[in-house]
C-alpha cells in the first residue's frame, strides 16, 4: 500500500511540475521543473520554449551530433590506416613500375622483337613469342595496380578530409547546444555542481545505434516489466543494464499522461528505497540513489541518457550537473527519493 500511495505521490508532483515549468525568454520568477518531453515540441526558434522543451531540443541534438562524431572519428581512424597500408604497397610497386619503364625506355621493344626473330625454329619461336606476350601482360597488370592504388590512395585522403569536416560541424552544433543548455538552466536558477560522479561504476553495455552513430527514432511498443504500459526498445535496454549493474530496488516507467518522457515509454523513476516511493532519502537509501546516479551518468552514451535528476540535481550531455531551484517540498517532485532516467 506504501508503494501505491508513493506512486500517486509521483503522479501528483508530476503534474505540478507540468503546470509551474517556466516559459523561456519571458520574463518571470524562476522556478523549479524537472526537465521533460513535450508532447509536441514547438520549433527550435520559439520564443516560448518551457524549460523542459529547451533542455528536450538542445540535449536530443547535442547526442545526435556526438554520436556523429564518434562516429566520423572511427571512420577517420579506419581510412587513415588504410592509407598507411596503400602507402607501404605503392613504394615498391612504384619501383617497379619505374624499372620496366626505364628497360622499355632504353631497348624501345627491340630486345623482345629480336629474342622472337633469333628464334631457330617454330617451336622456339612459338615459345618465345608467348613468354615476350606474358612479360608484356604482366607488365600491363603492374601498370594497372600502380593507378588503382593511387586512385584508391587519393580517394581515401578525400574522404579524410570530408570527415573532418563533418567532425567541425558537429563540434559546432555540440557547442551551440551546450549554450542553449546553459541558458536555460541559468533562467531557472542553475548552477554547475561537482554532482554524483565515481569512476568505479559499471560499465554497462551500449545501445545499438545506426550507421552515422545517431540514435534513431523508436515507438513505444515494448511491455513495460515495472508497469501496464509500455516501453521503448532503448529504455527497455538502460532499465536491464541498470538491474544488471546491480539496481534492483523499486523502479516505475511507463505512466499515462503529462509532457514529459514517461507517457513516451522514455524514462523511469527508480526509488531509492527498495518498496515503492517514501519520504527523502537518508543514509544507505541516499548512497544507494548517488551511486545509481553516477552509473546512468558514467555510462551515457552507452545508454543513450537524455538527462538523469537526483537529489535537487539534474545531469545533461551537454552541461553535465546543474542544481535547480524553486524546489516544491515534496520528496517526489524534488527528487529525493528516486533518481529520474530519461533516454534519447
Amino acid at each position: 500500500m506504501a508503494h501505491i500511495h508513493g506512486h500517486r505521490r509521483l503522479k501528483q508532483a508530476a503534474s505540478a511540475l507540468a503546470a509551474v515549468l517556466i516559459v523561456i525568454g519571458v520574463a518571470s520568477s524562476p522556478v523549479n521543473a524537472a526537465p521533460g518531453d513535450p508532447t509536441a515540441p514547438p520549433d527550435e526558434g520559439a520564443s516560448n520554449l518551457t524549460l523542459g522543451e529547451a533542455l528536450d531540443i538542445a540535449n536530443a541534438a547535442y547526442l545526435q551530433a556526438q554520436g556523429t562524431l564518434e562516429a566520423s572519428k572511427k571512420r577517420q581512424a579506419d581510412l587513415a590506416a588504410q592509407v598507411v597500408a596503400m602507402q607501404k604497397e605503392l613504394a615498391p610497386l612504384q619501383a617497379e613500375v619505374n624499372t620496366i619503364a626505364s628497360a622499355t625506355y632504353r631497348t624501345g621493344g627491340l630486345r623482345a622483337a629480336s629474342a622472337v626473330l633469333d628464334s631457330d625454329g617454330p617451336e622456339s619461336f612459338m615459345n618465345r613469342s608467348l613468354m615476350v606476350q606474358t612479360i608484356a601482360r604482366y607488365n600491363d597488370a603492374e601498370l594497372h595496380r600502380l593507378n588503382v592504388l593511387k586512385a584508391k590512395l587519393t580517394s581515401a585522403k578525400q574522404a579524410i578530409d570530408a570527415e573532418v569536416a563533418k567532425q567541425q560541424e558537429q563540434a559546432n552544433v555540440m557547442a551551440k547546444k551546450k549554450a542553449d543548455t546553459e541558458a536555460a538552466l541559468a533562467l531557472a536558477g542553475g548552477r554547475a555542481t561537482g554532482g554524483f560522479v565515481t569512476v568505479t561504476s559499471p560499465v554497462a553495455s551500449p545501445a545499438p545505434r545506426a550507421a552515422d552513430g545517431s540514435f534513431p527514432p523508436e515507438q513505444c511498443v515494448v511491455n513495460d516489466p515495472t508497469t501496464d504500459g509500455c516501453i521503448t526498445k532503448r529504455m527497455l535496454h538502460a532499465l536491464q543494464e541498470t538491474q544488471k549493474a546491480g539496481f534492483k530496488r523499486f523502479v516505475s516507467c511507463h505512466r499515462n499522461g503529462g509532457p514529459f518522457e514517461h507517457p513516451k515509454g522514455r524514462a523511469c523513476d527508480f526509488s531509492s528505497q527498495v518498496k515503492g516511493f517514501g519520504g527523502v532519502a537518508t543514509g544507505g537509501d541516499k548512497i544507494y540513489g548517488s551511486n545509481l546516479a553516477a552509473f546512468l551518468v558514467r555510462n551515457a552514451g552507452n545508454l543513450a541518457v537524455l538527462y538523469v535528476i537526483w537529489f535537487k540535481q539534474v545531469w545533461t550531455p551537454s552541461a553535465g550537473w546543474h542544481s535547480y531551484s524553486g524546489q516544491c517540498g515534496d520528496p517526489s517532485c524534488d527528487h529525493t527519493n528516486h533518481v529520474h532516467l530519461s533516454v534519447i
